[in-house]
C-alpha cells in the first residue's frame, strides 16, 4: 500500500488535507518499477492540482469576506457613541471611504496629526470621505479630550472607547493606529504611528480614487 498526504503549505495547522492511497501489488520487479513510477506520477499529479484548488479556495474566502483588522480583510464592525451622545456604526458608513484612528489626547504624535487630519476631512467630505477618531477614553482623560477636540476644532465624529473594546478588536498596540477602510468595508492600509499631512493625503486621494464621487457627500 503507497500513501501520500499533501497539505496546503499557506493555512499552517489548519490545513486541509488530501490523503491518496494505491495498492501496489507484488509483480516482476521490471514491472512493478513501471507501476510505481506510473502511481507516483498520479499521485503528484492529484497533489498539485489539490493544492491549486486549496489556494483558490483559500483567497475567495479571505478576500474582503472574513474581517480582521488587516489588509485585505473586512474591517471588523463595532458601534460606539459619540461625543454629540449619538452612535455610529461602521457598517453604517458602508460605501464611503473611512480613516479609522485610534487616539488619545495625551499622545503627541495623535495630537500632531490631527490638525492634518481635519483639513483633509474638510477638503474630501464632499466626495464621501469620512473620519472616525476613536479616543481611548479608558485610558484618557476627558476633559482634557474634549478641550483638544475643541481647540483644534475637529468636525468629524469623536467616538469614545470607553472599556477599549474598539481597540482590542483591532488588535491596537499602540497610538495613533490608523486604518484606512475602502467604500466596500475593506482594510486597505494599516499605519502605525504619526502621519504627516503629505502621507496622509496620499492615502485619502488613494482612497477616494476607488470611490465614486459623491453628491455632497450623500
Amino acid at each position: 500500500m503507497l500513501s501520500l498526504t499533501f497539505l496546503n503549505p499557506e493555512k499552517g495547522k489548519d490545513a486541509l488535507c488530501l490523503t491518496i492511497e494505491m495498492e501496489i501489488k507484488k509483480l516482476p520487479r521490471g514491472k512493478n518499477s513501471r507501476l510505481v513510477n506510473f502511481s507516483l506520477t498520479v499521485i503528484l499529479f492529484f497533489g498539485l492540482l489539490w493544492i491549486g484548488f486549496s489556494r483558490v479556495t483559500d483567497n475567495s474566502t479571505t478576500s474582503g469576506k472574513i474581517p480582521a483588522p488587516q489588509p485585505g480583510f473586512l474591517a471588523p464592525e463595532f458601534s460606539l457613541e459619540a461625543m454629540n451622545g449619538e452612535t455610529v456604526s461602521l457598517t453604517s458608513l458602508r460605501g464611503r471611504p473611512v480613516l479609522l484612528n485610534f487616539w488619545a489626547s495625551w499622545c503627541p504624535p495623535c495630537r500632531s496629526e490631527m490638525p492634518a487630519m481635519q483639513e483633509l476631512f474638510a477638503e474630501f467630505e464632499d466626495q464621501g470621505f469620512t473620519i472616525l477618531a476613536v479616543n481611548a477614553t479608558n485610558q484618557d482623560d476627558l476633559d482634557e479630550m474634549k478641550r483638544f477636540v475643541e481647540d483644534n476644532q475637529l468636525q468629524f465624529p469623536i467616538l469614545l472607547d470607553q472599556t477599549g473594546s474598539a481597540a482590542n478588536l483591532y488588535n491596537v498596540q499602540s497610538l495613533p493606529t490608523s486604518f484606512f477602510i475602502n467604500q466596500e468595508g475593506i482594510v486597505e492600509d494599516l499605519i502605525i504611528g504619526g502621519m504627516s499631512e503629505a502621507l496622509l493625503r496620499i492615502r485619502v486621494k488613494a482612497l477616494l480614487s476607488e470611490s465614486p464621487v459623491r453628491d455632497g457627500g450623500q
